[in-house]
This record gives structure tokens, sequence and C-alpha cells, in this order.
């Protein structure tokens, strides 16, 4: 599913997605010295210029054969909303006219960015907008890590904001599967843990996946001390088949087994997402089949109440119901928090925003 996907269509590679040492291997192609590659990474990854014309320690001769290898900036801020909350909705254009999404969420303390990794996504959860028009394709690792850019900077003309402001926290939970566009997104995660960069450190990158067994086992491996959240949504294979078609390939048996070595062989705690939907999911016998489910791992449980969206015609659940649902978890030991829901006057919720202006 995600070999056939296609790649970001521009022809040349996007320099936010250049890691150090892709910058080192550049100017070595281009015969300039290893010097201006912590300068070029400084730059890009530090300053976030968005013109090579701004790179004033650059010589004017290889700012042209830079321009001519890479593209400096490929997304373009086609809409920007802001809820009465304060969450800020990005719509953005990527050089061939998809649109993706970002979401910046902000509290007294810091700054959260939802960040999307593919255009579309090809698994169809039924209360998800973001696969409502199946997947377009999947995005480069530059697109990814622009999509911090572009919040960064926003952060930073805030008033009284420091120069080197960016987003505290990141969470790969925006359109599409991350664990499906794989390579890219580690890529990503790396180019912004990097230091000298944004420097966003690890415990602060958060990767969500729908239940994509073999990119969780494989990412277990990768040395990387990120934060794995998985879209649960059902205690029983027969509902989560219903709400998320994932789970035809990966049952909750080998999900569930494959978090279980995640965190044996990582030491990080998972976290699970659940979507309250009234007279679905959020009923007392859910709830202890969730507890037995999950009672012999060491996790967390996010609950969530539904965000309406067009095309399902669930509800969320009243707030006694959420909270009854949430106290028979905690009464079995399983750390739940109830999150509230954000952004609704921004259409926060994934790929709502796109969706809108497609079918416009």
């Amino acid at each position: 599913m995600t070999e056939t996907a296609t790649q970001q269509t521009d022809s040349l590679p996007l320099a936010a997605g250049f890691t150090p040492e892709a910058w080192r291997n550049l100017c070595l192609e281009l015969g300039a010295p290893p010097f201006r590659a912590k300068q070029l990474w400084n730059w890009i990854a530090y300053h976030l210029v968005d013109d090579w014309s701004r790179m004033s320690n650059i010589p004017g001769a290889l700012r042209k054969q830079l321009a001519a290898r890479s593209l400096i900036t490929a997304l373009k801020v086609s809409e920007r909303t802001t809820a009465p909350d304060g969450v800020t909705k990005y719509l953005l254009a990527c050089g061939d006219g998809e649109l993706i999404e970002s979401v910046l969420i902000p509290t007294q303390e810091r700054h959260t960015l939802c960040v999307s990794t593919q255009a579309g996504c090809p698994f169809g959860c039924a209360f998800c907008a973001s696969g409502a028009a199946g997947l377009v394709r999947n995005l480069a690792a530059g697109e990814i890590v622009e999509q911090v850019y572009t919040a960064a900077r926003d952060i930073r003309i805030a008033p009284n904001a420091a120069p080197d402001a960016r987003p505290d926290n990141i969470v790969f939970m925006g359109m599409g599967e991350p664990l499906a566009n794989y390579d890219n997104t580690i890529t990503a995660i790396r180019v912004l843990n990097e230091p000298g960069g944004l420097n966003i450190g690890a415990r602060r990158i958060t990767v969500s996946t729908c239940g994509v067994v073999p990119g969780i086992r494989k990412l277990s491996g990768e040395g990387l001390q990120i934060e794995l959240s998985v879209s649960l949504h059902a205690p029983d294979d027969k509902l989560r088949n219903e709400l998320m078609p994932v789970n035809n390939l990966w049952p909750l048996h080998e999900l569930i087994e494959a978090c279980a070595d995640y965190t044996a062989l990582t030491g990080r705690i998972i976290t699970y997402e659940y979507t309250l939907i009234a007279g679905r999911n959020d009923q007392p016998h859910h709830a202890d089949a969730l507890t037995r489910l999950l009672r012999y791992q060491q996790c967390r449980i996010n609950l969530i109440p539904l965000s309406p969206v067009p095309h399902f015609t669930g509800n969320a659940p009243t707030a006694a119901n959420c909270a009854r649902f949430q106290a028979i978890l905690t009464r079995a030991g399983i750390n739940t928090t109830l999150r509230n829901s954000r952004g609704s006057g921004a259409d926060a919720a994934c790929g709502q925003l796109r969706l809108r202006r497609r079918h416009s």
C-alpha cells in the first residue's frame, strides 16, 4: 500500500528535509568547503530562512548552485484559521497543488503542533476526515519538516517571542498514517531533533499510528526516545473492524503484542487513543472489555469525545457517560485522561479543512 503511494512531485529535493549529513554531501558534490554545510544547516534549520538571498555569509555563486539543486520552500499557506481558543489551523498548498493540514495548539506553557505525513490516508477510519477521499501520496520529509518551520515563523513574530522560539511539542497526528510513510517520517524526526536546528527533544515528539504493526516493530529498533500513540477506539476485533479497517490486516492480538514488545525494547510507555462514540463504544461493557485487553500492559489511555465529521453519523457521548467510562478504567488501575476537544471553530479535526476546500 505504502510502496505504491506517489512521492512529492517536484523534481528537486526540499532543503527542509536535509540532515546535516545531506548538506555535507551536497557541499562536497558542489566543491564547496565543508564548513559551508554547517552554515547552510544553521540558516535553514535554525533561522528558518525561506529565501536563498538572505544567507548573507554564503557566496552568491554557491547560492545559485544551491537554488538549482534544491527547493528552499515548497509549502504556501493557502488558509490560516484561528479558533476563539487560539488553536490555529493551517491549510498548506504543496508544490503540486495538493493540500495538507497542520494545527498549532497553544497553552500558557507551550505550543504543540500537529503535522501531517500524507496527503489523504489509505486506511479509511470511519470517523476520520483525512481518509474520506483516500490516499493521494506520501509527503516528502521536507514537506513534513516545513510544516513545523511554517508554524515556528508565526510563533517568532508574536509579541515578546524569543528570536529562536519554536513549537515545544510535535505530534504526528495530522493527515495520513506516519508509519505508512516510514522513511520520510523518520528523516523528518531526525531533522527536527538535530542539535543546532530546532533541536526539539525526542520525548517531545509523538508518532501516532492506527495500528501498523510492522511499522511499530521497525520503530522499536530506531533508537529514538520518542513517544508512541496508538489509535485503538474499540476493545474487540468485531467493533474495531467496523471502525478501523486496518484491524483486518493486523488484528488486536497482533497489535497489543507489538505494543508490549515496543515498551519492553524501548522503555517507553505507549498511549492508546480511544475516541468515544455515543452508543457504539462508550458503554460500561466496552470499558470492562478494554480493561481486560490492557490490564497486563503498562500504558496510558486518552479518551477523546468524538469530533463531528460530515461523513460519519456518530455523536459524542454525554459528559456523564464519558466520566463513567473513565471511572471504570481508573478503578482498574489504568492511567486514563479524558481530553477536552479544542479548535472546533477552526475545523481542527484532521482533514476537515482540506475536505471542505475540496468540496467547495
